[in-house]
């Protein structure tokens, strides 16, 4: 019988005894249970919990002295090295196969066991108070995402102000101590100051070596970075992620919320304009306990923050490399492609997520950061010039392959190039589609891709009618403007009639 029906029994039978028969055997004998039932019920309300029998463990029972050696020898095993529940199963399988057991009977046994020597990892904590800007909290995460069609792991840097709850949230293809930097610079602006004490994990990229007790020693780079912003830094206990609980479950929570389904963006920078655009959504909830929304105390925060230092930290990287005869620079193993002549030295400012190469204090090219080794990073447009006396080279080079794998060469490019050599020949048909890719540089690939898909769709492929398509959003015809004649309108001559001339046109005048 169930709990509630047992209940309401108990109920039935306490008020037939009261205000009905009276006697314990009437008011079993009328609402057929036994007599001892009655008894319970009249003794208490609440029916008696029901007793679990001690259930026989044959298969478990062989096993117990062999799981009691591993737990045993684990006590002087690395705490990261201790068997798990699974882990036990399998040996049992291996080594003990004539004993059949399920998985989840070895679990059971083994989180009770673990339970009562103690070996539980759950922790009580004291919720902690906080004043507005005293503390923020730092963590990585890791999160896949999907860019320009393709899966890819992602480094995710999360700070969190422990007072209003708000948090920000910046994904980097690798967790280097520049992008660590930059981050902070980022959720610095976001959160319109800098917090006086921000706590970490022990990274690498802040911590060189843990000391004694909470000493660290840190690199010089982070030193510099911290009095550059005038905030405090506290590193917690190895092992201890609950001293920083906040960002801890910050992470599951945005991760839960935000990366899930999968996101896509065609670049990285993309993406973290949505992890932005998130983030100010999370403004708007309200978490349990607080009395406004984050967005609301966030502001409220903003007045209790130390003010933003005048100038960012120097976070970029600089390198003079000299372009080689591909056209590319080398910079960290990778290649990066330049319009600049072979053997010219040109600088390079390597920044976390992108890489920008300058001649002469002027940017000739930027490219995405490559975190790979021996990578050829090229852009068909670096290449233009030269493919213009070589128009031959054109169809097999690996720029091109490069733009066809970022989406940058629609496929209406290739029925215009088609449409051109068919008529005018290979080599002056692929000239005239490298003119027509000239135009991206100075109105863009979307302006062209379009004006090449209204040109097809007229059935043109004419170099200078697409042209003059790119060029027309930018034509507008001048407008005459009003003058006001003032003293000079007394020379002012009346407008002609020419009634009657309209008249005799119209036969209406006699001779």
């Amino acid at each position: 019988m169930k709990r509630r029906a047992k209940v309401e029994l108990f109920e039935e039978i306490r008020r037939e005894y009261e205000f009905g028969i009276g006697t314990v055997r009437g008011v079993a004998r009328k609402l057929g249970v036994h007599r001892r039932q009655v008894r319970q019920a009249l003794a208490d309300a609440q029916p008696p919990a029901r007793k679990q029998p001690e259930r026989c463990r044959p298969v478990l029972a062989g096993l117990m002295p062999f799981i009691e050696a591993i737990l045993t020898s684990d006590r002087q095993a690395p705490r990261k090295q201790r068997h798990t529940a699974h882990r036990i199963w399998q040996r049992i399988r291996a080594e003990r196969p004539e004993q059949v057991v399920a998985e989840s009977t070895i679990r059971k046994y083994v989180h009770e066991r673990k339970r009562e020597l103690g070996w539980s990892t759950r922790t009580t904590c004291v919720p902690q108070s906080y004043t507005p800007g005293q503390e923020g909290q730092v963590d990585w995460y890791e999160a896949w995402a999907e860019l320009n069609g393709e899966q890819v792991k992602l480094q995710v840097f999360a700070l969190r102000s422990m007072m209003s709850g708000a948090a920000f949230h910046r994904a980097y293809q690798r967790a280097t101590q520049q992008a660590f930097l930059e981050a902070h610079e980022q959720a610095f602006h976001y959160f319109g100051g800098v917090f006086r004490l921000l706590r970490y994990d022990n990274l690498k990229s802040a911590v060189k070596k843990v000391l004694r007790g909470h000493q660290r020693e840190e690199t010089t780079r982070f030193i510099a970075f911290r009095s550059h912003w005038r905030f405090e830094s506290d590193f917690c206990t190895p092992a201890e992620p609950h001293e920083k609980g906040g960002i801890e479950g910050e992470g599951g929570y945005f991760r839960r919320s935000h990366w899930v389904p999968m996101p896509k963006a065609r670049d990285l920078a993309g993406l973290n304009a949505q992890l932005l655009g998130a983030c100010r959504e999370d403004e708007q909830r309200q978490i349990g306990g607080h009395t406004q929304p984050v967005g609301a105390a966030m502001i409220e925060e903003r007045v209790h923050l130390l003010p933003l230092a005048e100038q960012g930290f120097e976070l970029v990287e600089v390198c003079f490399p000299r372009v080689d005869g591909l056209g590319c620079v080398r910079v960290r193993t990778n290649l990066y492609s330049v319009p600049a002549k072979p053997g010219r030295t040109v600088e390079v400012r390597l920044y976390p997520s992108y890489v920008e190469i300058r001649d002469e204090s002027r940017c000739i090219a930027r490219h995405e950061r490559c975190y790979g080794r021996q990578q050829q990073v090229l852009d068909l447009e670096h290449y233009l010039d030269v493919l213009e006396r070589k128009p031959g080279a054109l169809i097999g080079s690996k720029p091109l392959l490069a733009w066809r794998a970022r989406g940058l060469w629609p496929q209406n490019y290739d029925h215009l190039l088609e449409a051109l050599i068919s008529r005018d020949g290979k080599q002056s048909g692929t000239r005239q589609m490298i003119q027509v890719l000239s135009l991206i540089k100075s109105h863009g690939h979307q302006r062209v891709q379009a004006a090449v898909e209204q040109a097809l769709s007229l059935g043109c492929s004419d170099t200078a009618a697409i042209r003059h398509l790119v060029q027309a959003v930018d034509l507008t015809h001048a407008r005459s403007a009003m003058v006001e004649l003032g003293a000079l309108s007394r020379f002012e001559a009346p407008l002609p009639v020419i009634t009657d001339y309209d008249g005799l046109l119209g036969q209406e005048v006699a001779p």
